[in-house]
């Protein structure tokens, strides 16, 4: 593993403000006193300035893990219905991920056009509808692997395989934070548990580790693990504590020199301190109007949960984070809570969709009446999409995964609004015009932030690696 040469500031030479920090045992901070209280010790970015012209400064990714099912929800196929119940014949071996096709099966859903640009959408998401006009769809997606760890983490990193950094931990690396009190890249998971491949989904990979995403416990009363020293914890005994653990980390430091993990912890730490005063305000609600937090779901109790998530996305960005990701699915499991349906695609996506469908159109309502969809991208994406024909398992309600097309959207600054790029087949089993791979969409986001993804690059075990690997076009036609 490559790593680089760091000097740690402050050893040996204690400036009166470290001191008088260490002196009052201030959690978290004491800790950090010695190396990078000061603004200048924070890891820069590595982008002194954008490619070209950015046309947003920050994303909220919404992350719908499982595999959405595209023929019932966003893209609407009439032959489909012509079709059902008939053998899908004309497209080679069906290939699915378990092997049991079925027969064509018809949208579990009524679908209806809505807006002045006539974009069609299910009767699933009748608050979503109302935002069509504000949506760039993207209906010919293609993806890796049929599996959903891999598919999960290739959407997320751009690589199926474990162990390479986020497409948020290479914003935090390459434009870094707008505000030192708060994370560039926070993940916002599931109430209901972590998704499939869990943490390594926002992992850093191979960058320092001070691009992680931080993961907020949204299941919890504490959003952030450990933030608060408790009330039990003697001043003096963490003094004394926090004071051993600094020897070490010099001693470790003097010793290794050319290892940069223990840096990137420090740094952990001095974020950690900042945010014990940050985060409380974040997380508070209370000067959110009755209006704005109903409009999001807080009222509904079926709801809420998820609903805090993206009000929390909203609060978030402003204060100038960078990449907010949220999941919208846990991981596989019994009863199902993410849109892997393969037993009942009805039950499972309304389950599913009653999570995304009003607080996510909140969220785009909300962003666009403050004025912030101007400067922020939205994007929506599942891992890959269902296959247009049912499941023969159990009772055959349900349908199999599918990478060969689905549907993801944008929203945002830059782009052509209330629009659809590419398009699959006559039933939606494999693109007919303008495929998209995962490439080409992480491509057009960094583009779109000012980014160009061939030169955004890390030096890995002798290669200089990337988001989008040796691939990627950005998808002009969905640019304004």
């Amino acid at each position: 593993m490559t790593t680089t040469s760091h000097t740690i500031p402050g050893f040996g030479c204690q400036t009166t403000r470290r001191r008088l920090l260490h002196d009052s045992g201030l959690g978290l901070g004491s800790i950090a006193l010695s190396w990078l209280l000061e603004s200048e010790s924070k890891a820069a970015p590595v982008l002194s300035s954008p490619h070209i012209s950015p046309r947003v400064k920050r994303v909220i990714h919404v992350f719908s893990p499982g595999g959405v099912s595209q023929v019932d929800t966003f893209d609407y196929k009439p032959e489909l219905e012509r079709l059902d119940d008939t053998v899908l014949t004309g497209k080679g071996k069906l290939d699915t991920f378990f092997g049991r096709p079925g027969k064509l099966r018809k949208s579990y859903y009524r679908f209806r056009q809505h807006g002045r640009s006539g974009q069609w959408v299910s009767e699933l998401f009748p608050h979503l509808a109302t935002c069509v006009d504000d949506l760039t769809f993207i209906r010919s997606m293609v993806t890796k692997s049929s599996s959903h760890t891999p598919a999960c983490f290739q959407m997320n990193t751009g690589f199926t395989m474990n162990g390479f950094p986020s497409l948020g931990a290479w914003l935090s690396y390459g434009l870094g934070s707008e505000n030192e009190e708060l994370p560039a890249f926070v993940v916002l998971p599931d109430p209901r548990g972590l998704p499939n491949g869990g943490s390594n989904n926002w992992s850093q990979g191979f960058l320092s580790a001070e691009h992680q995403g931080v993961a907020f416990r949204t299941g919890g009363d504490s959003p952030i693990a450990h933030l608060k020293t408790p009330d039990s914890v003697d001043p003096a005994e963490r003094r004394a504590g926090l004071a051993a653990v600094l020897k070490i980390n010099r001693q470790f430091s003097n010793a290794h020199p050319e290892d940069d993990r223990l840096l990137a912890r420090v740094r952990a730490y001095e974020l950690a301190a900042r945010m014990q005063v940050s985060i409380p305000r974040v997380v508070d609600f209370a000067e959110e109007t009755q209006e704005t937090q109903a409009s999001y779901g807080l009222d509904d109790p079926r709801i809420a949960a998820s609903a805090r998530n993206y009000l929390l996305a909203r609060r978030l960005i402003e204060r100038g984070v960078r990449f907010v990701q949220i999941y919208n699915g846990g991981a596989l499991g019994s009863p199902r809570v993410n849109w892997d349906a393969h037993e009942d695609l009805r039950r499972n996506h309304g389950n599913q969709g009653l999570q995304l469908d009003q607080p996510c159109a909140a969220l785009l309502k909300d962003l666009k009446q403050r004025g912030l969809l101007e400067d922020t991208l939205v994007v929506w994406s599942s891992e890959f999409g269902r296959t247009p024909f049912t499941e023969v398992k159990g009772s055959g309600l349900g349908r199999d995964h599918h990478p060969h097309v689905f549907t993801t959207w944008m929203a945002g600054a830059g782009l052509k609004a209330g629009m659809s790029y590419g398009e699959s087949d006559e039933v939606g089993y494999k693109p007919a015009l303008n495929p998209v791979t995962v490439y080409d969409f992480h491509a057009t986001i960094l583009h779109l932030l000012g980014i160009d993804h061939e030169r955004l690059t890390s030096y890995h075990n002798g290669i200089n690696r990337r988001l989008t690997d040796v691939h990627g076009h950005v998808i002009e036609g969905v640019l304004a």
